[in-house]
């Protein structure tokens, strides 16, 4: 089955949501109720609290209606008719929609409401009847209700400000799954109820890893040593795969004025998503820088350059800030402080391939080493919404062959994305498969031809003519809090011996063994090794079962043999047998998992 039908199906499943809830509770009004991944969603406002208790009477509802086998029939009528007709039906938030598109031309507050507006043509609004039921929407629909397969279902509720602003009322969103076959759906909510499990806020909080506070503020999370102990690490890998291509460490502060983000056009694109700093002492306005980019274009400007200073590669671990709606923050998923390990690379247009090449070795290095296989998109613009992007459509023709040109010259398999690209360039975007089969899109190449135009960066040709740079810019892991959150649930908390924060628990088996363990755990903090030591009065059993519960890789119970210089018995994590290593073999296998 294609995506087209694949998300028709999804669109109409929504559309049978929506009839089935007013058909239990007809005094509903209805939200939006867009396609989203593996399903949809509706946000309604209901007469009464409900819980997820009622989702199996919604969902046998669904099942019933599709037995009718209604038809979806389309309708066209002026936004003054439809205005009329839903203030009839007492569907305020369509109405509120039909005269936003009325007065403004648009309904841009919230994205999701262009499922069901149709601003291709703006005096006209389209309408669904599903029966006897009737919704605004644009469609594109199935025909008939008998063509959706049943193979869904609904998931969960959730609260959601109606158009994501929380001065509005509070919506019920209903979420659901649909596939084109009952086995597909069968294997997707297995593949749930295994990512409960792994749930990065839960095993967070469990292995002390984050924590969240009231007085810090929503979506500011607070690691703790071991939490930060991983970031260090993720760092340090990326640090070292970058080292042999040339990246010059920079530092930049965490705010800047407001007119380095006009200049950069990003204060346009995301004004919405910037948090802003007064100050007594100036009268200049400043904000939280929400990006890096234009720091480093600064940096760049700051001196005379040559052809012969290209490619110059500035690259940083450093935090943005983006204001980001309360209802959508979620764990370390969705935050408003995002470390990024931020790279920009100004560069002649005949030096893009390569540095785009190396790049790509960095990238398919770093996620081999956490066994999480790549695909690749090339993402481009949409010739046809060009208002949406920075530059001209022939740049944007330039910087997208070259890109292409990359990936041909690769011989890898990729699929385009229109409408994908950044607002000022195409990019090569790199999606992570984890353990359980979710996808993340993570790493990326974006090629900018934008920013050196609009900060008007120039570097002197070998014949002594001014010439723009090309700005690459990459990332490896994306955000760190969010790569964190996809890694604490690839794993399943059990992170690998290398990335782990405490590597080696040391169970001495009781009184006697301390002073040994004392002096072996120096001995292993001396070779870099994260050793911790168990001196409880405990049991060692207990200390067995504290330690697989922490998740500890390696856990070396030491007794009286141990001590008389017998091999260490090492209890490997998620492993039945333990290993038996002698002092000497202990180290060489701890080493072989250094970063």
């Amino acid at each position: 089955m294609s995506e087209d039908t694949l998300f028709t199906i999804r669109h109409s499943t929504a559309h049978v949501l929506a009839k089935a809830v007013m058909e239990l509770y007809p005094s509903v009004k209805l939200g939006v109720g867009p396609v989203i991944e593996n399903g949809f969603f509706y946000d309604i406002a209901f007469p009464e609290v409900i819980s997820e208790d009622v989702l199996p009477a919604i969902e046998a509802k669904m099942h019933e209606i599709l037995k009718r086998k209604d038809t979806f029939r389309r309708e066209e009528m002026s936004i003054d008719e439809a205005i009329a007709f839903f203030k009839k039906v007492h569907q305020d938030f369509k109405v509120e929609l039909l005269q936003d598109l009325k007065e403004k031309g648009t309904t841009k507050v919230n994205p999701e409401e262009a499922m069901d507006i149709d601003t291709a043509k703006p005096d006209v609004a389209s309408v669904y009847y599903t029966g006897d039921f009737v919704d605004l929407c644009r469609g594109p629909h199935v025909a008939n209700t008998s063509e959706i397969s049943g193979a869904f279902k609904l998931t969960k509720l959730a609260g959601a400000y109606w158009r994501g602003d929380e001065k509005n009322p509070q919506l019920t969103r209903i979420y659901g799954v649909a596939f084109a076959t009952q086995d597909e759906l069968d294997a997707y909510l297995i593949m749930i109820e295994e990512a409960k499990k792994r749930d990065h806020r839960k095993l967070g909080q469990e292995l002390d890893l984050f924590a969240f506070s009231p007085l810090v503020g929503s979506g500011l999370p607070l690691f703790t040593p071991k939490g930060t102990i991983v970031r260090k690490l993720l760092e340090d890998f990326v640090s070292k795969l970058m080292k042999p291509y040339g990246y010059s460490r920079v530092d930049i502060p965490h705010m800047a004025k407001v007119d380095l983000y006009k200049t950069s056009g990003h204060y346009e694109k995301f004004a919405d998503d910037i948090f802003h700093v007064s100050s007594k002492k100036s009268d200049d306005e400043f904000i939280m820088k929400p990006m890096n980019c234009p720091h480093h274009t600064q940096i760049y400007a700051s001196r005379p350059r040559s052809y012969r200073d290209l490619p110059i590669r500035y690259s940083e671990v450093t935090k943005v800030y983006r204001d980001e709606n309360t209802g959508q923050l979620a764990g370390l998923s969705r935050v408003r402080s995002i470390t990024q390990d931020d790279a920009h690379i100004f560069c002649t247009l005949e030096q893009v391939k390569q540095e785009a090449l190396n790049i790509y070795e960095i990238i398919t290095q770093f996620y081999a080493k956490f066994d999480m296989p790549l695909r690749i998109r090339l993402s481009v613009h949409d010739p046809k919404y060009m208002e949406k992007y920075l530059g001209s459509n022939e740049t944007w023709e330039t910087s997208v062959g070259i890109l292409r040109n990359v990936l041909d010259g690769l011989k890898k398999e990729y699929e385009v994305g229109v409408g994908e690209a950044a607002f000022y360039g195409p990019k090569i975007d790199f999606i992570a498969k984890d353990a359980i089969g979710r996808e993340w899109q993570l790493a990326t190449i974006q090629l900018d031809f934008n920013l050196p135009e609009r900060f008007e960066l120039e570097y002197a040709d070998a014949d002594g003519t001014k010439k723009r740079p090309v700005m690459v810019h990459r990332a490896i892991s994306g955000s760190l809090e969010r790569f964190m959150s996809v890694l604490i649930e690839h794993y399943a908390g059990a992170f690998p011996l290398w990335l782990a924060p405490v590597q080696v628990r040391l169970a001495p088996v009781g009184e006697a063994h301390l002073a040994f363990c004392e002096k072996l755990k120096g001995e292993l903090v001396e070779l870099d090794v994260r050793v911790d030591l168990d001196d409880s009065g405990d049991k060692v059993g207990a200390k067995i079962r504290r330690s697989a519960g922490e998740k500890i890789p390696w856990t070396l119970v030491i007794g009286d043999k141990e001590v008389g210089g017998e091999p260490f018995n090492v209890r490997v994590f998620g492993q039945e047998e333990a290993l038996d290593l002698d002092r000497t073999a202990l180290i060489v296998e701890l080493k072989k998992h250094a970063i």
